[in-house]
């Protein structure tokens, strides 16, 4: 990765995206609108206090935003957050596609080479 997307890209936020049952839960907080740690916990394989760490780790990412309902709190995705994310994996993407490219014609260069040396 390039310095400049290296100074871009949010380890924080890629950490958070990272584990496949905050990601579910990202994607039953995008259908739901919001959700509190006891009504996510009904919908994943993990308990309620496992559902509270992951929305603490989404949290401090920026990803979610809470909002105190009585005695717990009901999470929202941060649509900015995500979208930055998204912004960021396009990046990325980007760059890789292009340093794929580059050893595309590394490799075909030294095929032709080869196939010259041998004729």
């Amino acid at each position: 990765m390039s310095t400049m997307a290296a100074e871009k890209f949010d380890d924080r936020l890629w950490s958070a995206i990272g584990d496949p049952t905050r990601r579910r839960m990202l994607d039953l907080l995008l259908v739901e609108g919001d959700g509190t740690a006891t009504t996510l916990s009904q919908r994943l394989p993990v308990t309620r206090q496992a559902v509270a760490k992951h929305l603490g780790v989404l949290d401090r990412a920026g990803l979610v935003r809470a909002a105190p309902a009585g005695r717990e709190r009901r999470y929202r995705v941060d649509d900015a957050q995500l979208a930055r994310a998204a912004a960021q994996l396009s990046s990325v993407g980007s760059e890789w596609d292009a340093r794929l490219q580059r050893i595309k014609r590394i490799a075909e260069a030294i095929q032709r080479t080869q196939h010259i040396e041998h004729d």
